[in-house]
């Protein structure tokens, strides 16, 4: 698979492309990839994913501090890639890009892409004006000499399934359900990094995940099982997103994972946590005792969904 830059040229009409943002590469992405892949194969053309670097939204409202994205541009390269594209672009949109209507879109993939044929999402849309439909579409590429398809929509088992909804149920601890939607766990990347050290005093030892990339979505407040990958091992644990109200840590959020049958230094190391599933609430506990207590039981609790997922 060739990943392009913008600068790239490609010959008319070489490409069979698609476009969009494909913020955590959904079963729906993978339905809309899985036609492309097939569309240009059938005509003998290049298969082409073009990504937006940038969401729109974060481009044009950049003062809006409540949208978060599922997945970092370099991880959502890399999920596109495991749906076999021949070639992605990773395109910045930009503010000039937000001006152009869907005609002049559709003329700046034909002369610089080479896009003969356009596959559309099934209720995609794309240009400024965001009233038009696909029928217009389909007129604006018949006068350009580019042919759109529309691409079957998703109907499988979890359907209806759109970032949008993956957002919501992420950012509600709905995390088994967004889950499902995208076909694996949502997942958060940082680094261990120095924290208030108070879990080891009470028998649970926490690593404090810290230096995440900034725009991205957080689970709501609460506790989760979850896997952990790092210094290159699969780990279980529980994670805890939150302000440790029972501990009078302050208004600062924290994420701290404890990880099961594991005490080594990782202070440094890069960590991977994936999210199984919601163990509960952060709540203010009346003393140390019941927030061990409360701990133990978040802990059988994971292990046994942990099980549970393991298994399936």
């Amino acid at each position: 698979m060739r990943i392009l830059s913008e600068a790239d040229r490609l010959p008319s009409g070489s490409t069979v492309a698609t476009i969009g943002m494909f913020d955590g590469v959904h079963r729906g992405h993978v339905t809309l990839v899985d036609f492309l892949n097939r569309q240009a194969a059938s005509m003998g053309k290049q298969s082409l994913v073009i990504t937006f670097l940038r969401h729109p939204r974060q481009v044009l409202h950049p003062d809006d501090t409540s949208f978060g994205l599922i997945m970092t541009p370099e991880k959502r390269l890399a999920q596109l890639e495991t749906l076999g594209p021949d070639m992605l672009l990773p395109l910045d949109f930009t503010p000039e890009l937000s001006r152009l209507d869907s005609a002049q879109f559709i003329e700046l993939l034909r002369d610089r892409y080479g896009v003969g044929v356009l596959v559309t999402g099934y209720n995609h849309r794309f240009g400024h004006n965001k009233g038009e439909t696909f029928e217009d579409y389909c007129r604006h590429g018949e006068r350009l000499g580019v042919k759109i398809v529309k691409a079957p929509e998703y109907l499988g088992k979890y359907a209806p399934v759109s970032s949008t909804i993956i957002r919501g149920l992420i950012a509600a601890g709905k995390v088994d359900d967004a889950m499902r939607c995208m076909d694996r766990p949502y997942a958060l990347s940082g680094k261990v990094v120095h924290g208030f050290h108070n879990g080891r005093g009470l028998g649970f030892p926490t690593a404090n995940v810290g230096e995440i990339a900034p725009g991205l979505l957080l689970p709501h407040n609460g506790a989760y099982a979850v896997l952990a990958y790092v210094a290159g091992q699969q780990l279980q644990g529980m994670t805890n997103i939150g302000c440790r109200p029972t501990l009078d840590n302050g208004t600062k959020l924290s994420i701290e994972v404890n990880l099961f049958d594991f005490d080594d230094d990782i202070y440094g190391e890069e960590i991977t946590l994936e999210f199984i599933s919601f163990l509960r609430l952060e709540f203010k506990m009346c003393g140390l005792e019941e927030l061990k207590h409360q701990l133990s039981l978040d802990r059988d609790n994971a292990k046994r969904l942990l099980k549970e997922y393991l298994n399936t």
